[in-house]
C-alpha cells in the first residue's frame, strides 16, 4: 500500500511537494520511527556527506575555550577520528568558558588535552579522539600526514604559523580561529591555491611571534595577563569554523570561505575579509 507522506525533503537538499512510501503488514509505518537515528536530521540536509564525515582525521590543535567548543561541535556533527593536541592544564578561570572542565580538574591541574578527550568520547560513543599532551612543535610530523584536515584553537602567533606551514606544506585543508572579548576571526586555508594565515600577517605579529602565551605560565618563553575571553563569541567563532569543516569534507568547497571571516559581537556585525596572497609569505616561496 502507498501513503503518501506529505512534503518531504529530497537527497539534494530541496523540498519535494509529495512522496510515496511504501508500508507492508511485515513493516507497518511507525511514527517517530526515525526518532532512533541519531543523525536523522543531519541526513535531511542533502549535500552532507555523512560518510566521509564518520571517517575523516582531524587534528584539533589547542584544548582550551575554543577548543572545548570546537571538540563538542565536532563530536555532535559526526566527526569521529580526532587527535586533540595541547601542552597546557586546566586552571579555575577556564571554567566559565570550557564545557568539558570541572573544579576539580582544576584542582588537581588536569591535562587539557585528556580531559577534553574524555569529554568528547562521553559525548559521542562512536568518537575515537586522540589526546596529546605536548607542544604543537614537538608533534611528529607523520601525525600531520595522517590528518584530512586540522582546525586550530590557538592563543598565540608561533603556534600558528607552524600548524599553518605545516599543513600547506602537506596540503591539507586548516582552519584557524581567534578571539578576544566579543571581537573573533575565522581563516579558511586550503592548499595548494590562495592565501595562508601567515600571508595576512603584519610587523605587529612578528614582533610577538616568539612570545608563547599559556593560562599556566607552563613551557612559556613569554607570560603575561590573557587577554579577554567571552562565551558567546567562543561559541560563534566555533560554529563557523565546524560548520566550514563539514563543507570542505562533503565536498562542497565551493560554499566555503576562501578568505577570512570577521565578526564583532560589540557592533553585532559579521563579514568576509579578503586576504590576498603574499607573493613574499615564506610559505608560498617554499613551495615555489
Amino acid at each position: 500500500m502507498k501513503r503518501d507522506i506529505g512534503p518531504s525533503i529530497g537527497n539534494d537538499g530541496r523540498f519535494n511537494r509529495k512522496k510515496q512510501f511504501s508500508s507492508t503488514m511485515e513493516e507497518p509505518l511507525r511514527i517517530g520511527a526515525q526518532e532512533g537515528e541519531v543523525f536523522d536530521r543531519s541526513r535531511r540536509i542533502g549535500w552532507l556527506d555523512l560518510e566521509s564525515i564518520f571517517n575523516a582525521r582531524v587534528m584539533m590543535v589547542g584544548a582550551g575555550a575554543l577548543g572545548n567548543e570546537v571538540g563538542k561541535d565536532l563530536a555532535l556533527s559526526g566527526f569521529r577520528k580526532l587527535t586533540i593536541v595541547d601542552m597546557d592544564h586546566i586552571v579555575g578561570s577556564n571554567l566559565n568558558r570550557c564545557l568539558f572542565f570541572t573544579k576539580e580538574d582544576a584542582h588537581g591541574k588536569a591535562k587539557k588535552a585528556e580531559v577534553l578527550s574524555r569529554g568528547i568520547s562521553k559525548l559521542s560513543t562512536s568518537a575515537e579522539p586522540v589526546a596529546l599532551d605536548m607542544r604543537i612543535e614537538d608533534v611528529p610530523d607523520s601525525v600531520f600526514r595522517e590528518q584530512d584536515m586540522i582546525l586550530g584553537c590557538l592563543d598565540n602567533i608561533q603556534a600558528r604559523i607552524h600548524v599553518n606551514s605545516h599543513a600547506y606544506s602537506l596540503g591539507k585543508a586548516y582552519i584557524d580561529g581567534g578571539m578576544e572579548g566579543f571581537v573573533g576571526r575565522v581563516t579558511v586555508v586550503r592548499p595548494p591555491n590562495g592565501a595562508c594565515v601567515q600571508c595576512g600577517m603584519n610587523r605587529s605579529h612578528a614582533k610577538v611571534a616568539e612570545k608563547r602565551f599559556s593560562c599556566t605560565g607552563r613551557d612559556v618563553v613569554f607570560h603575561e595577563p590573557r587577554l579577554a575571553a567571552e562565551i558567546t563569541t567562543t561559541s560563534v567563532i566555533s560554529a563557523v569554523m565546524v560548520r566550514e569543516a563539514l563543507k570542505i569534507v562533503s565536498g562542497r568547497s565551493d560554499m566555503s570561505l576562501s578568505n577570512a571571516f570577521y565578526y564583532d559581537g560589540q557592533r553585532n556585525v559579521s563579514e568576509e575579509i579578503e586576504i590576498p596572497l603574499d607573493p613574499r609569505c615564506p610559505v608560498h616561496s617554499r613551495r615555489d
